[in-house]
This record gives structure tokens, C-alpha cells and sequence, in this order.
């Protein structure tokens, strides 16, 4: 039976795999350990193999956990990755480090009032509907500019990049497709704002076509901490 450190381990492999096939350096490309509704435990001992960005989908549950373990262990990286509803931003802008589905200028306020002042401004992603699927969240791909100027103009963000889940599909084309066409709007994004160097973008089943267009951040849970 595999432990977490030895998913992690092959985790790592696939990212260096994908990366040179594609001539990338594998340190280039981050590894977010999705560890929603998996106990402390399991982040512990993904932390003991060497992990230290993880990523929380749920507001309290999120918080459970950093202040459960941030006076043990206050290298860990919090990114928040779940929909956020703006009655729940004080507990977002407090606690974590990251938040990758911003699609709102409204969110993007409140995080910025709520940020505490001892605090480094909250790295945000923008989250981008590439699919242009109703049942997803995220901005479509002719809005970016305008949500990202108006993060730009917040003092307690700081604009980090993009983040998109695609279509759920065994179409490479498909995939493909859609990857290329955030790629294009990432780079955009980076040629204005010098703050930008995150795409956040692949998961288990399509990391090697994200590595493939550029992503620097995938995010696996399951293959890490089994199945939910």
C-alpha cells in the first residue's frame, strides 16, 4: 500500500515527466496538494514528505485547519480554491495566503478591506470560464482585463496570475484548445502587470497538456490523499 509521501513522490515525477517533454524545467511548475475534507493528519504527513502548498475548496474548513497547525507548521501555503461567496471573504482575506477563483470586482473589494494590515497583500488569481460552461464559475476570457485592472488598483492584492478548470473531456483537442487559449491571455496579462507568473491550470487527468502550455501550478488531491 503507498503513502502519501510516495504519492506525492510520483506526483512530483509526472510534473518532472511532462516538463521535459516539453523542454520546461520541472522547477518551474508548483505542486498544490488539494487536501479538502482530509484530515489534519494527512496534511501532516504530506507536509513531513516535504509538501507545503495545500489547497482548501471550503471556507470553515480551511480555517479549521490553518489554526490548527500554523504555530507548527508556519511554512504552510494556504490557497483557497473553492467558490467564495462574499459573506465569507473576512475568513479568506485573514487566514490564507492565496485565492485563485477571484471573478468578481466585488470580492476583490472586500478581500482588500478585510486584509489585517500585518498581513502581505493577498495573492489573488483570476479564474477564467474558458470552457463558457453555465454550471462554472469564472469570468469569460473578454473580461480579464477589466477584473484585473480593477485588483490592480487594491493595495491588499496582489494580481498573481489566472486559474481555469476545464471541460471535463477526454478530447486532447479539446484540452488542448482551451489551454492555449488561456496561455494567450495569461501572457497578455503578464506583459501589463510585472506582479503576474502564476497559470494554475491541470489537474490528475490533464496535467501533461497544462505542463505542455505553460501552466506553473497543478492542482492534485485524490492522486495524493486517495479517493474522497
Amino acid at each position: 500500500m503507498t503513502t502519501i509521501a510516495d504519492r506525492i513522490s510520483i506526483a512530483q515525477s509526472r510534473i518532472s515527466q511532462a516538463a521535459q517533454k516539453c523542454s520546461r524545467s520541472s522547477a518551474e511548475i508548483s505542486l498544490l496538494a488539494v487536501s479538502k475534507t482530509k484530515p489534519i493528519s494527512d496534511i501532516v504527513a504530506a507536509y513531513q514528505a516535504g509538501q507545503r502548498l495545500f489547497g482548501e475548496n471550503y471556507v470553515q474548513e480551511g480555517e479549521t485547519k490553518i489554526n490548527a497547525l500554523q504555530a507548527d507548521y508556519p511554512d504552510i501555503e494556504w490557497h483557497f480554491i473553492g467558490p467564495l461567496q462574499s459573506n465569507k471573504t473576512k475568513v479568506v482575506a485573514e487566514h490564507f495566503d492565496w485565492m485563485h477563483t477571484l471573478s468578481r470586482a466585488k470580492i476583490a473589494q472586500r478581500l482588500h478591506e478585510q486584509r489585517p494590515n500585518d498581513k502581505p497583500p493577498l495573492n489573488v488569481c483570476i479564474q477564467v470560464n474558458i470552457s463558457q460552461e453555465q454550471s462554472k464559475s469564472g469570468v469569460n476570457a473578454e473580461d480579464v482585463a477589466t477584473l484585473a485592472l480593477a485588483i490592480a488598483s487594491l493595495s491588499n492584492l496582489k494580481l498573481r496570475g489566472l486559474m481555469a478548470i476545464p471541460t471535463a473531456t477526454d478530447d486532447i483537442q479539446l484540452q488542448q484548445q482551451e489551454f492555449s487559449q488561456l496561455k494567450q491571455i495569461f501572457d497578455q496579462l503578464k506583459q501589463q502587470y510585472p506582479s503576474v507568473d502564476t497559470l494554475s491550470m491541470g489537474m490528475s487527468g490533464d496535467m501533461d497538456i497544462a505542463i505542455a502550455n505553460g501552466s506553473t501550478m497543478v492542482r492534485i488531491g485524490s492522486a495524493i490523499f486517495g479517493e474522497r
